[in-house]
């Protein structure tokens, strides 16, 4: 099987790719701060892997770009 870049990974699979713990993964679910999820029926949870990447680059450029302070 080929590597894809909308290859479906399970929460943990996810949790793995971003090196954090499922549980955080679960509590950035609940406060909506994560990266985008989907859900299939009323307990399985998956991402889209080019959705993780968006995600971290989005949430490198924000470090490397903080918003400007008000004056």
């Amino acid at each position: 099987m080929t590597s894809n870049t909308h290859d479906r990974l399970r929460a943990k699979e996810a949790a793995e790719y971003l090196e954090v713990s499922l549980s955080t993964l679960a509590k950035w679910r609940m406060r909506a701060v994560g990266p985008k999820y989907h859900l299939c029926g009323p307990r399985i949870v998956y991402y889209l892997r080019h959705e993780l990447d968006i995600w971290l680059a989005e949430c490198d450029r924000l470090i490397k770009s903080p918003p400007a302070q008000p004056q």
